[in-house]
């Protein structure tokens, strides 16, 4: 039995160097990565004033792709036209945290398919409009842990359909985005998360949150704290499920192509650690 599954990782540079030394798999110096790429795109909901702008990076090894969305200038788009044909050991020790990510994520999404996991739970986003597709993700998101009427609900990364799914469910969203200013109802959206973190009943974040660096920071302060983390990721989908039981509580994981990206049914996989499994809302 290897290490990997005995032992869930602490941070995310742990579970790096655990995959550089093939306690997950195959050697990441033996794979590459056949295809990068590099999407921008944007979505504004009929009737808001709210645009999401995104920009991700993409990474396929064999038959797996790996992604995370960035920051407008955190990379350049020519990236991916270098990426393409290295080793994930080297993209794995790259200086990028992005890159770093998305090899990361396409490595684990290649030798732990979501499809093979015994905890994932799959569900297909419906055919239908961005919107109705957003609200159905969302619900599937905030249904991962039971919300008491009341409990303050920290939301790390703002995306206002989630919002209103937590309050539907009778918590208090505390909304927290380096981009955004209020959400769509008008609440007043936080920059700095440690308020919001030392505040939360419960944490709601975006995968997002590995590609800017703070997943490690948020584990740590929710883990002494004992309050559970539910992630939603896109980018990362591979990597938190990874963490289950060991800060992380929940996890909703949409891999690689993205709802956005589609009309059709497309899947998520929904993960819920063991105590939360027993219904302890707090255990993680």
């Amino acid at each position: 039995m290897s290490i990997a599954s005995t032992i869930a990782p602490a941070d995310v540079a742990e579970l790096t160097q655990a995959v550089l030394r093939g306690d997950y798999g195959p050697d990441p110096a033996g794979l590459h990565a056949v295809g990068a790429f590099w999407v921008r795109q944007s979505t504004q909901f009929p009737g808001t004033d709210t645009k999401y702008r995104n920009h991700y990076l993409v990474l396929r090894v064999e038959s797996a792709f790996g992604g995370c969305c960035v920051e407008r200038d955190q990379l350049d788009p020519a990236v991916a036209e270098e990426l393409s044909g290295r080793a994930v050991a080297e993209l794995l020790r790259d200086p990028r945290t992005p890159v770093r990510i998305a090899a990361l994520d396409a490595y684990l999404a290649l030798v732990r398919p979501h499809r093979e996991q015994a905890g994932a739970e799959p569900r297909l986003l419906p055919h239908g409009t961005p919107l109705q597709r957003a609200q159905a993700r969302d619900a599937a998101i905030a249904s991962l842990l039971r919300i008491a009427p009341g409990m303050r609900v920290g939301l790390i990364g703002v995306v206002n359909p989630l919002v209103e799914a937590i309050r539907a469910h009778g918590g208090v969203c505390l909304p927290c985005d380096f981009n955004l200013e209020r959400t769509a109802d008008g609440t007043e959206v936080a920059r700095d998360m440690h308020p919001v973190l030392a505040a939360a009943d419960l944490v709601i974040a975006t995968g997002m949150t590995l590609s800017n660096g703070s997943f490690d920071q948020i584990l740590t302060t929710l883990r002494a704290r004992g309050v559970p983390l539910v992630v939603y990721a896109q980018t990362g989908s591979a990597i938190v499920p990874c963490f289950l039981g060991r800060g992380v509580a929940a996890v909703s994981a949409e891999p690689f192509p993205f709802s956005q990206f589609s009309a059709d049914p497309t899947p998520i996989h929904l993960y819920r650690a063991a105590d939360i499994e027993r219904g302890d809302a707090r255990a993680a």
